[in-house]
């Protein structure tokens, strides 16, 4: 198979379809477009869990692998509370290494007043470089705010800008080819987009908003987001493509390697939807966030894309553009 995020027909054929065993705990499991588990005990919450695998460097892959589980308990409508982390560490890290993604890891809890619950560290020579499991923990009421809520009529905002961890990526790991047509500066505010992984303030706010679903933006980009928003939703869509909003620096970089900017990695990009997305993008923008109405959504199966007077459908989601420029799947 290839690299990245399996097909979502290999997902329900090879790995759904064998899930049997069920359980009145569990509300809500794994299926597609659903990033987290949620367990509910009858005490008037319900806890939400979320597992992300990341391989990347060692000094960015607790940013990556931390925000992206914070990000799908937010999303979920949780207040995160604590992680869990699993690493598998090559031979030739150095133990200042692993106390430097630890301090990272820590970092990003003690911002967002999460706990480091557990894990497991160990260190094989079948990696290459750090392999880390991060699982999200959080709770939220019963009442629910996932993509159960998602109707026909709504209009769909997007938080931030899209690819976002995917620049991140590639401006740190192919920094010295970027540097023989970009200057310097460029590159750098590229890799500075780690300071917009977060989506937990704008979970919080759009929560308090009028949103009616939300769906956290990763792997696959928001073309993939957008398709399992809907997918899960059964709603069709109507998207303005040139309403996507993405920053330059993104835009270039992505025409050095070719790649389809809308098919990028995306933490901290927000996908939302709701009956006054004007509303919605307005107490975002109060907070400090951007955020846009991009389309709707649409009584049917049809997902249009439009880009002026071209029409197209969204196709379901393909292997990220990130595994493109040769970066180790994660």
């Amino acid at each position: 198979m290839r690299s990245g995020k399996i097909s979502e027909s290999v997902l329900t054929r090879s790995v759904l379809r064998k899930i049997k065993t069920e359980r009145k705990e569990v509300v809500c499991g794994a299926g597609i477009g659903v990033d987290c588990a949620v367990l509910s005990f009858d005490d008037g919450e319900d806890s939400v869990f979320s597992t992300n695998p990341v391989s990347a460097p060692a000094d960015m892959v607790c940013v990556y692998g931390v925000n992206r589980a914070l990000n799908n308990v937010a999303a979920a409508g949780a207040e995160p509370v604590g992680i869990l982390l699993s690493a598998m560490l090559p031979e030739e890290l150095e133990e200042k290494e692993l106390q430097n993604m630890m301090a990272q890891a820590e970092e990003i809890c003690s911002r967002y007043h999460v706990q480091i619950a557990g894990g497991h560290t160990e260190v094989t020579g079948a990696v290459r470089q750090p392999v880390l499991t991060v699982t999200g923990i959080g709770k939220r009421k019963k009442e629910d705010v996932s993509g159960r809520s998602v109707k026909p009529g709504q209009d769909v905002v997007v938080s931030k800008w899209l690819g976002l961890d995917g620049t991140v990526r590639i401006a740190r790991e192919h920094r010295t080819e970027l540097l023989t047509r970009y200057p310097a500066r460029m590159i750098e505010e590229a890799a500075g987009f780690e300071q917009f992984f977060s989506v937990i303030p704008e979970a919080a706010t759009a929560r308090k908003s009028g949103v009616c679903g939300i769906h956290d933006v990763s792997q696959g980009g928001i073309f993939g987001a957008l398709w399992e928003l809907a997918n899960g939703a059964g709603v069709g869509l109507e998207i303005d493509l040139k309403k996507l909003p993405v920053r330059q620096e993104t835009i270039e970089i992505c025409e050095f390697f070719n790649l389809n900017p809308y098919e990028l990695s995306s933490a901290g990009c927000l996908l939302m939807t709701s009956e006054d997305g004007n509303a919605l993008a307005a107490a975002l923008e109060k907070e400090g966030i951007p955020a846009v109405v991009v389309g709707k959504t649409t009584d049917g199966n049809d997902r249009v894309l439009y880009n002026e007077e071209e029409r197209r459908f969204l196709e379901p989601p393909k292997t990220d553009a990130l595994y493109k420029t040769g970066m180790k799947e994660e």
